[in-house]
């Protein structure tokens, strides 16, 4: 809260250092979740052990969701920056490259869908 109401000072002035004040406090405060990310993904891959679930599904699950925070990061960034336009790209970008890393998952949902119709 401190740095947006600073951020907003600072803009009038020195609208590039708003926007880097704006960017770093961005960054400390995902440095700083790190360590509960880190617990959070430890818990869900020992649930997926004692599920009898493979880790490629997880950890591609993982990866999913860690495209599309550091996507809505890059895009919020752009915004900041008054690149209305950039921002779009960068969540597009996101999208697809989430798409692609579901195929696997997708493929395998469809096989087991097939593989519960019965053959007449």
């Amino acid at each position: 809260m401190i740095a947006t109401f600073l951020a907003l000072v600072v803009k009038e002035h020195k609208p590039v250092f708003a926007f880097l004040l704006t960017v770093f406090v961005g960054v400390i405060i995902f440095l700083f979740l790190i360590d509960q990310i880190s617990t959070i993904i430890q818990m869900l891959e020992e649930l997926a052990l004692q599920a009898n679930i493979n880790l490629i599904y997880v950890q591609t699950v993982l990866k999913i969701v860690g495209i599309a925070y550091i996507a809505e990061f890059g895009a919020q960034i752009a915004k900041d920056a008054g690149q209305g336009a950039m921002a779009s790209k960068i969540e597009l970008a996101g999208k697809v490259l989430i798409m692609v890393m579901a195929i696997p998952i997708i493929s395998v949902i469809i096989e087991t869908i097939i593989g519960l119709i019965p053959n007449s």
